[in-house]
């Protein structure tokens, strides 16, 4: 008998539809507490269980190191929701557009 337990649904998803992830992880959002500016390295280390200096400590040295740091950033404060809200900033601005379109 195997002492090893799989814990994770990584392919599953919840009776809701909501997919999710290994057991006790939090979804990945922008946090409110510990931001800075936006929250993205606080939702970040949250998502990951790290200190969230070692994320900003990444953030700087992609930035110092070939300028990737920055639209990193940008890019995850477009595409991941905030605390509270299931939609990005990316997701409902292309909801409202396609709301005046029609």
């Amino acid at each position: 008998m195997s002492t090893y337990t799989d814990d994770t649904q990584s392919q599953s998803q919840s009776q809701s539809g909501q997919p999710t992830g290994p057991v006790g992880r939090p979804p990945l959002r922008r946090a409110y507490n510990g931001r800075i500016l936006a929250g993205v390295c606080a939702g970040i280390a949250d998502y990951l269980a790290v200190d969230v200096t070692l994320v900003r400590v990444a953030f700087a040295a992609f930035t110092f190191l070939g300028g990737a740091g920055v639209p990193l950033y940008l890019a995850c404060l477009l595409l991941v929701p905030e605390e509270g809200s299931d939609q990005s900033i990316a997701s409902s601005l292309l909801d409202s557009v396609q709301r005046d379109i029609r």
